[in-house]
């Protein structure tokens, strides 16, 4: 068994990637529209196990200079405002870590036929490899990013045993659909959401709604629309590029499009979807905030994509993470994910503990969704 480490997704076959992450949108095409699209500040990494010649194993990761503040909410930000403006480096640490910043939790992928023991030996390969790389560049802090509570004991063991803490991160949401009309979804729904939304859908008499594969010729008007949504973001960790759009786009199989939304001839609102032949994933909503909410753009974005998974036969409609309460008003469920990590050097780590205590990440909504997932 021998772990390698690559920096570049082509230095695995397309199939030989994919027969790993069988049933993944997010699989080695998109992996290289995301390596191509030249998102600044982050250098991508690709670790994998192989076993008498054939890959048994394998986990994106990236590298960046992580800003200590990106998750911080509330007074403390006044004050890490203050540290950025006189010595912004006190604020950045290099970060090495599995996962990526554009995936929806960290893919870990094994063979088909690897029993629960090798897949924890496996893991337990990948760790180290990280921790060496880590060690060889001389990065301080090792991370995995959106570690899915599906794959939870399997983290917890490999990443315990390997020194590193965990804390909640944001949820994915996953609605399913096992009906036969979208007037049937609308029914499922609690009394005042249902009416809630239907009177929110009488806004889309005013749009025009359009699946596009190609975005070229409107592509300036995307990117002032997603430069305007990340300004109202909450948090911000990457900054997408029109290369990353247009890559995304262009997956040989069709699988990816952009829901635009027209005000006359004004795009108002648009939403990069991937699909298959059983879910739709979300992947970014972007909207004009000027004129969005008074179209209620995002719930109509909502129920166009559940409209869409419902006439093609798609069993879900996965809407990525964040605002949980709406989406599980919607009627969504919630899965949790979670960051681990550590820093290398003990003192500096047992510092971030005990800053962790005193203020982790959103601590009362995390808590929160934790509860709600575990009711969900």
């Amino acid at each position: 068994m021998e772990a390698l480490f690559a920096r570049s997704i082509e230095a695995f076959g397309r199939d030989e990637w994919n027969a790993l992450f069988p049933g993944e949108l997010e699989d080695w095409f998109y992996y290289r529209a995301v390596e191509n699209a030249g998102l600044d500040g982050f250098e991508w990494i690709y670790l994998a196990v192989w076993d008498d010649g054939r890959l048994r194993a394998a986990v994106p990761g990236f590298v960046t200079a992580y800003r200590l503040d990106t998750t911080l909410s509330g007074p403390l930000t006044r004050v890490t405002g203050a540290i950025a403006r006189v010595a912004p480096r006190l604020l950045a640490i290099p970060l090495a870590s599995l996962g990526s910043p554009v995936g929806e939790i960290c893919h870990l992928g094994f063979a088909a036929d690897c029993t629960a023991a090798e897949r924890q030996r496996l893991t337990e390969a990948l760790m180290s490899k990280l921790i060496e790389f880590a060690r060889q560049r001389r990065i301080g802090m090792i991370a995995v990013k959106d570690a899915s509570g599906a794959d939870d004991e399997l983290w917890a063991d490999v990443c315990g045993a390997a020194g590193l803490r965990r804390m909640p991160g944001q949820a994915s949401a996953v609605l399913e659909l096992p009906f036969r009309t979208f007037d049937d979804y609308l029914a499922s729904l609690g009394v005042g959401t249902r009416k809630d939304m239907r009177r929110k859908l009488r806004s889309r008499s005013a749009l025009r709604i359009e699946w596009r594969s190609e975005i070229d010729d409107i592509l300036d008007q995307l990117m002032a629309l997603y430069r305007a949504t990340l300004a109202h973001a909450k948090y911000r960790f990457e900054e997408l590029t029109p290369a990353y759009f247009l890559g995304v786009l262009r997956d040989p199989r069709g699988r990816a499009s952009c829901v635009t939304y027209w005000l006359d001839r004004r795009l108002i609102g648009f939403n990069l979807v991937l699909r298959d032949g059983r879910r739709l994933l979300d992947k970014f909503f972007g909207m004009d905030y000027t004129l969005g909410p008074a179209y209620n753009l995002y719930y109509l974005s909502w129920m166009e994509n559940v409209r869409y998974c419902i006439e093609h036969g798609l069993a879900s409609y996965q809407s990525g993470q964040g605002l949980e309460h709406e989406k599980l008003r919607l009627g969504s469920r919630l899965a949790p994910n979670w960051l681990w990590y550590r820093h290398r050097n003990r003192a500096v780590d047992r510092a971030f503990a005990m800053i962790e205590r005193m203020f982790r990440l959103d601590s009362v909504d995390a808590h929160a969704t934790a509860r709600r997932v575990a009711r969900a």
